[in-house]
């Protein structure tokens, strides 16, 4: 979705080393009040030399903290679920390299009696990009490939619309959305129906920013960078991600390609929010953006993966790793936000450092995965409705369940302002309605033809017995022409960026010699001319 859904789980602070004093025993005492309200103190003492290492963590968690956290995991999810009506849900947590949890909650399809189980394949929406960059690494230490390797090596034909960019732009610069590209560039062209080449080979006419200088989220930058490798390895993206990867990780049920998804019995349906609650649709279809966000998979084989993150090595470090300031601090005590290859890192308030991707689909998926390395543990949530919360919400108590005793904060009520406008119909001009007396429009003839730009190609105008309709893009969108206005008209299309309820503006200006469409503009390309 366009407006980025890769939400850091966890708050950030830094931990600044100890000053040095002397042959002194430090020691720190801790009063952490407990979810039953009891308070525990334990008393940690580093030996001399005094000083922290970077990677100490003054706030132990015993064993026991986990199995508590874990033993509340199911009461926390179906509460979770209940206030915020999604229709399932599957988790897993994996610690010390073992599954410890594993289960389904809710239903697959509303209306069916189909329950979710760990096995449940669910898509993945951006959690995608993590599972991809583990490929990538994979495929550097293989020798096939490197962080710092140009994509115009394998894809001489990719254009930035710079020749030294083009040129220069690495796998990295593209997995740590430090390309200059504008955000979510290319999702317009995905959503009227181009395939990935056809939206590659566009790229370069957005406006550029400052290269490697910028971050600015982007599905179709990080999806060039995956086609540079597994172009470098003579393969397609999805053949090579299961080869060196699923495969040999034994996850069974996890696949880039929508159609593996489309077959799987134990599937969960994506649902959109209706008039009477959630319904099930099946109009998500993320090949196109494969790498970053078409992967579908279940709780038990994304269990797998957590534990091989999580004992990560060789190129894989470097993903996890921070690469790229994302969101400088708001103060000077505050923490920025921080992307590595593929993946949010962070540090949180116990000064533990914290790995994490978010997933949402508007038109029905939610995912979020979050591993704690010092800790041994992750978490994973996977649901099949859009944006509102609930997955990050479960993983932000779970932790917080873990290091703490007890939730910080009601989670789910923290994220669900900042959830919303995800799912939000695109209604800008039309947020008012149509004009209460409007000017009548033309002749019909003014408005029929042909018209087209280099971005998004041909768009046609053509008159039915109900009266015009808007025909845009390879997949042959047909939007009805509503009056609104004069020469304006209104459209409703439906797409991961315009969710149920959008209404976008068709404009005619120059007496029908140019086109102007709302939602198509974002990055000043909505106006066609008339070729006809």
């Amino acid at each position: 979705m366009r407006q980025g859904h890769s939400a850091r789980v966890v708050s950030k602070v830094g931990w600044g080393a100890t000053r040095k004093v002397g042959a002194i025993v430090l020691a720190f005492l801790w009063g952490v009040t407990l979810a039953g309200g009891c308070v525990a103190q334990t008393a940690l003492v580093l030996p001399d030399p005094a000083p922290a290492p970077p990677m100490t963590v003054f706030l132990p968690v015993p064993d026991q903290r986990v199995e508590q956290a874990l033993a509340s995991l199911d009461d926390l999810a179906e509460d979770i679920r209940r206030r915020s009506d999604i229709p399932g849900l599957a988790i897993a947590v994996v610690h010390r390299g073992q599954t410890v949890y594993a289960k389904g909650f809710g239903t697959r399809q509303v209306g069916a009696d189909q329950p979710v189980d760990a096995d449940t394949v669910f898509l993945l929406a951006s959690v995608s990009k993590p599972i991809g960059a583990s490929v990538v690494a994979r495929q550097v230490d293989a020798g096939m490939a490197a962080w710092d390797m140009p994509v115009h090596q394998s894809l001489p034909w990719f254009d930035l619309g710079d020749p030294w960019i083009s040129r220069h732009v690495t796998i990295g610069d593209l997995y740590a959305h430090r390309s200059g590209l504008p955000d979510h560039a290319g999702d317009d062209l995905e959503d009227i129906g181009y395939d990935r080449r056809q939206v590659l080979e566009r790229l370069h006419l957005l406006p550029q920013r400052a290269f490697r200088n910028h971050y600015a989220y982007t599905n179709f930058g990080l999806t060039a960078a995956a086609e540079a490798v597994a172009a470098a390895a003579d393969s397609d993206w999805a053949s090579l991600s299961q080869s060196v990867l699923y495969d040999p990780l034994g996850m069974t049920r996890t696949s880039s390609r929508h159609a593996d998804y489309l077959a799987r019995d134990n599937r969960a349906l994506p649902h959109m929010a209706g008039a009477q609650g959630y319904v099930p649709t099946d109009q998500r279809q993320p090949d196109a953006q494969s790498p970053a966000g078409g992967v579908s998979s279940s709780a038990a084989d994304m269990a797998r993966w957590m534990a091989m993150v999580l004992r990560a090595d060789g190129a894989l470090t470097d993903a996890i790793t921070p690469q790229k300031v994302t969101e400088k601090p708001m103060a000077v005590a505050a923490r920025p936000g921080i992307y590595g290859y593929g993946f949010n890192v962070a540090t949180r308030a116990t000064g533990r450092v914290a790995i994490s991707h978010s997933g949402g689909f508007a038109l029905g998926a939610s995912t979020n995965v979050s591993l704690i390395p010092d800790l041994d543990l992750g978490i994973v949530v996977l649901t099949n409705a859009p944006p509102v919360g609930a997955a990050e919400a479960i993983a932000a108590s779970f932790l917080d369940r873990v290091e703490i005793g007890t939730d910080s904060r009601d989670w789910l009520a923290a994220y669900q302002p900042f959830m919303a406008p995800l799912s939000a119909p695109f209604l800008h001009l039309a947020a008012e309605g149509p004009a209460k007396d409007p000017t009548p429009a033309g002749p019909a003839t003014r408005y029929l033809g042909h018209y087209e730009n280099a971005y998004f190609g041909a768009a046609t105008v053509a008159q039915t017995d109900d009266g015009l309709i808007l025909r845009l893009g390879p997949a042959g969108l047909e939007w009805p022409m509503q009056h609104w206005d004069g020469d304006s008209f209104a459209v409703r299309p439906l797409s991961e960026n315009e969710p149920p309820g959008s209404v976008s503006l068709v404009r005619f200006r120059d007496d029908g010699a140019t086109l102007w469409i709302e939602h198509l503009d974002h990055y000043g390309w909505g106006s066609f001319g008339a070729t006809d």
